[in-house]
């Protein structure tokens, strides 16, 4: 393992969370709350557990929400770097491209903010070789599909990414893996994929023991049953929510294909 002043901590969050739509017209997929705990700080808190001094993140939807959100946290406030991809989301090797004049010729250990996992990242620190790419891999191989909870991509391999959108699988993972020169490691971790409302109520509930999560300031009168209620939301009397998601705003998302 290298040492943690030549790594930067990197949260992957400029994503238009689309197939969680309509949560993400009321903030970015990176600050839905999981277990009343936004996803960005639960990236990020798993970066600076293991030690990484430096952090950063990219932003492209709803950049000014990531942006107060860091701003007004007691732990993150003026630690964090926010790399704002204006014109375009520039995929996850893209995005590294962009940051490199902040990352300053450190490697960069990265993380998807959209993702909730119990795998630790210093697993992959105390196995990672100092020069290779590697790759933190939730209950099983790697492939496209993979479950990747952590990588870290090394200077000379960002160096060489292009400019403007492209993925790491692509430019990266793909070609090291074909080379034999991948390092994977493996983690029996739970590992959900927020992507979707099923899969982000399936989150809430891994993290909360399976019991319904109501947010600060949220009022239940009615019943809610294997929900997360937003801080602020309302619940009213006579309601009674059964998988489902309610936001601030006030937005009821039934989540039909539930399957625990």
């Amino acid at each position: 393992m290298t040492g943690a002043d030549e790594l930067a901590g990197v949260v992957l969050a400029a994503g238009l969370g689309t197939r969680l739509w309509p949560l993400t017209a009321e903030r970015p997929k990176a600050l839905c709350p999981v277990g009343n705990v936004a996803l960005l700080d639960w990236a990020l808190a798993r970066l600076d557990d293991a030690g990484v001094g430096a952090l950063g993140v990219n932003a492209h939807h709803r950049p000014d929400d990531i942006v107060a959100h860091l701003g007004a946290s007691s732990r993150w406030g003026g630690r964090v770097n926010v790399s704002v991809e204006s014109a375009a989301p520039l995929g996850t090797a893209g995005a590294l491209r962009a940051m490199s004049g902040w990352l300053d010729g450190r490697s960069a250990l990265v993380v998807n903010a959209d993702a909730w996992t119990t795998a630790a990242v210093s697993d992959l620190l105390a196995s990672w070789d100092g020069g290779s790419p590697a790759i933190l891999v939730a209950n099983g191989g790697f492939s496209p599909a993979a479950c990747v909870a952590a990588a870290v991509i090394p200077a000379p391999e960002i160096a060489r990414l292009p400019d403007g959108p492209s993925g790491l699988w692509e430019q990266v993972w793909a070609p090291h893996q074909a080379a034999g020169t991948l390092q994977v490691v493996s983690a029996d971790a739970v590992f959900v994929d927020c992507g979707t409302p099923e899969r982000y109520l399936h989150a809430n509930l891994a993290a909360s023991g399976g019991v319904s999560v109501v947010g600060e300031g949220a009022r239940v009168t009615g019943t809610v049953q294997r929900c997360v209620v937003w801080p602020g939301a309302v619940v009213a009397a006579g309601e009674h929510l059964v998988d489902a998601v309610r936001t601030t705003a006030g937005r009821t998302v039934m989540v039909r294909r539930y399957s625990g």
